[in-house]
């Protein structure tokens, strides 16, 4: 039969509640569409990092929906009471263990051992704590059941003599105690290495052939290698000399080229000597040994006649081409046999003593110490079981109220598992902080998110320790957060660190913020506006004194002053400022009219202005923070959140903090330092009372005014007409009728 769960709704979607362990465990029959999310990393998360990889089964460091799932079933099948799971004890009882299960019963067994190991022989209840001691001093013991043993579980000197070898050969791996020992698979590697390499140099000792010196054949094989290629060249070239003489000379070298070196400072070892050919080359000429060597090559070659031609061939003066062949031969086989080494990595350790290790039985002396770690691995496992169930009920529930749903997330009653702190910073508290291990690559999905962004790079100089965070601002505005800024991050744990901010996303904080937008980018275009003219003023002074300056020197060294052209009166531009002018006062009174005609409508008319310079910005911004959401924030950080987890403006304000002064404090509002004020309201209503005047004085507001208030009822209504103008003559008297 299926489940039936109950939900709550938050962050603008349906999310799952657990009320009862019944929920818990029957959560693989929850539709993994309605997951809030399916995987998260075990990194980074504010929660008990040991649980976590025990529930990562794979090992891969991410905790998936199926690996959640296998962890509650396996739980809940150990349990009496499913409820258990969402008490969370700090100490699981040892009645709430079910015995029914075999399992269950070598669970119980081993949480009282382990009690009786502590000294507590009765105890009701075992702790994370106590299991985690027990583990350890287990994990000290001798045999632990790991399968390892170091040098100190071996109970006789050849054991560890051997245990020794194995580790400075083929390697190890390391015991639970956190020492280095052997494996079953590297003994086995150890002792397949030894026979191959005893096999390997068993067959020179048949084979006379394959060391023609006995122990000095390896000395000799690397005296001929020394020389090989020159040797091999000298003879090439007496061949080619055999072929043509008239090649003698250019296989010589040229003497043009002795011409060269003998400008030079010469050394015996530079590389233009050794470039030349090991003896004088002639057809059919053998190899001297003793005189008309290349200096460069005399060690090498006498090196090479003390331990090859003298043993070999006797006491020589010269090599022929045959007796270089013949030794090429004899320590060819030697070499071929060299290339052929098998178990070469346990080649140090001397024949004498791998012939010992490679003799029957020799693979044995381990055996019975791998079976007494064989017999303790049940032990360890149920120890290990037993940790595992008590963090799983101490944890779980907290892991699936920040995996399955968000429930801890939305609550707000205590932070989630992946915020990590509080950043402080420009008079705001930002709880929604999350470690980042990788800016860049965090930087590219998270602006998806529509929130804002802080990055700040966090150290404690103290401990020395780093990491980075990503903070998200939701509430306030964004007019001082910039690069470079520092401020004071609290992890969950009240430690506090030096933050820097080193990156921002930016996207809209409030709806406040949207409205002020324009105006505050207007008052800074003006500014800057204001700047850029005062600098080429600045400019425009300092040019035209210097200039001035000159010209005085130049006058007091000449005895002659540079006559000035007056200036010419430009009555086009004066026309052009008068034209400018008197459209810009035509526009304002056109402007003031339509205003002021309004009548009782004007303020309606001010808010259609507000609305049409803040309007698009607002608009922009709520459409932006109504796509506020967290998911692209966590997936960024590895996670794999399965819902549009939305940040509203309520929600997004809980998370963001503005600094309020406390209920019972009190304000002295009067600041000593503060600029002296201006009376601008009084200032500005003057103003417009003035505007209001002339309109009233121009009758622009009659149509808005009562009769008694009008301007033609106060000021009188006789109207002066204007005289025809005396240029143009009266009309003549119409002809009377005849």
């Amino acid at each position: 039969m299926s489940h039936s769960f109950s939900f709550f709704r938050a962050g603008g979607f349906n999310q799952v509640r657990f009320k009862s362990g019944a929920d818990l465990l029957n959560i693989d029959q929850l539709d993994q569409k309605l997951w809030v999310a399916l995987a998260c990393p075990t990194t980074g998360l504010v929660f008990d990092a040991r649980t976590l990889a025990l529930i990562d089964s794979d090992g891969d460091g991410r905790i998936r929906a199926n690996e959640l799932i296998g962890a509650v079933k396996w739980a809940g099948k150990l349990l009496k009471n499913p409820d258990d799971l969402l008490k969370a004890p700090a100490e699981l009882p040892l009645n709430a263990i079910n015995a029914d299960s075999d399992e269950g019963k070598l669970v119980l067994h081993a949480a009282k051992t382990v009690l009786e190991g502590l000294g507590k022989a009765g105890a009701p209840a075992i702790s994370v704590a106590e299991t985690a001691d027990a583990l350890k001093a287990f994990n000290a013991m001798r045999f632990n059941g790991d399968g390892v043993l170091p040098v100190e579980s071996a109970d006789s000197d050849d054991a560890k003599a051997l245990i020794t070898d194995i580790l400075a050969t083929v390697g190890g791996v390391d015991d639970r105690s956190g020492k280095p020992g052997v494996n079953a698979e590297k003994t086995a590697e150890f002792f397949k290495a030894a026979g191959e390499y005893v096999a390997w140099y068993d067959k020179a000792a048949a084979d006379t052939a394959l060391l023609p010196l006995q122990a000095d054949t390896a000395a000799a094989l690397d005296a001929l290698n020394a020389v090989r290629a020159k040797i091999d060249d000298f003879f090439v070239r007496c061949e080619l000399a055999a072929f043509d003489a008239r090649a003698i000379a250019a296989l010589n070298r040229e003497e043009k080229e002795y011409f060269a070196l003998a400008v030079k400072d010469l050394q015996i070892t530079s590389d233009e000597i050794r470039c030349l050919p090991l003896a004088h080359i002639d057809s059919a000429t053998p190899l001297p040994l003793k005189k008309g060597i290349n200096p460069a090559w005399t060690g090498a070659l006498d090196t090479f006649t003390a331990k090859v031609v003298k043993p070999l061939l006797g006491d020589i003066s010269e090599l022929t081409q045959a007796q270089w062949h013949d030794i090429k031969s004899r320590l060819g086989q030697f070499e071929a046999w060299q290339g052929a080494k098998a178990g070469a990595v346990v080649e140090k350790l001397g024949i004498e003593r791998l012939r010992a290790l490679a003799a029957p039985g020799g693979d044995q002396l381990l055996a019975p110490l791998f079976d007494k770690e064989k017999a303790q691995e049940s032990t360890a496992n149920a120890i290990a079981s037993v940790e595992r169930l008590v963090r799983y009920v101490r944890d779980l529930h907290a892991l699936a109220i920040n995996f399955v749903s968000f429930q801890q997330f939305y609550q707000r009653k205590s932070p989630a598992i992946f915020q990590v702190g509080t950043l402080y910073l420009d008079q705001r508290a930002a709880e929604l902080c999350l470690r980042v291990e990788d800016v860049a690559r965090h930087a590219v999905m998270a602006p998806l998110s529509r929130a804002y962004l802080v990055y700040c790079d966090c150290v404690r100089k103290a401990t020395g320790e780093k990491m980075t965070i990503a903070a998200a601002f939701t509430n306030g505005d964004c007019d001082n957060l910039m690069v470079g800024r520092n401020g004071i991050f609290y992890d969950r744990d009240g430690k506090d660190w030096d933050a820097t901010v080193t990156k921002l996303v930016e996207n809209p904080i409030s709806i406040r913020q949207a409205f002020w937008s324009p105006y505050k980018k207007l008052i800074r275009f003006i500014e800057e506006q204001v700047a850029k003219r005062a600098a080429a003023g600045e400019a425009s002074s300092s040019t035209m004194l210097t200039g001035a300056a000159d010209k005085v020197g130049t006058a007091a060294t000449t005895g002659k002053a540079d006559a000035v052209a007056p200036k010419k009166f430009d009555v086009g531009v004066v026309a052009a400022l008068g034209v400018a002018v008197g459209g810009i006062t035509a526009a304002l009174g056109a402007l003031l009219q339509a205003f002021f005609g309004l009548g009782f409508w004007m303020p309606l008319g001010v808010l259609g202005l507000v609305l049409l310079i803040s309007g698009p910005s607002m608009l922009i911004a709520w459409l932006k923070l109504r796509q506020r959401n967290v998911g692209p924030i966590l997936d960024a950080n590895g996670w794999a959140v399965n819902a549009h987890a939305r940040v509203n403006l309520p929600f997004g304000a809980s998370l963001t903090r503005l600094a309020v002064l406390p209920k019972d404090a009190t304000l002295d509002a009067v600041d000593p330092f503060a600029e002296k004020k201006r009376p601008w309201k009084l200032y500005g209503v003057l103003a417009v009372i003035l505007v209001l005047g002339l309109c009233w004085f121009n009758g622009n507001l009659d149509g808005a005014l009562p009769a008694s208030l009008q301007k033609a009822t106060v000021l009188g209504g006789d109207k002066v007409e204007a005289a025809a103008p005396a240029s143009e003559p009266a009309a003549p008297p119409a002809p009377a009728n005849p």
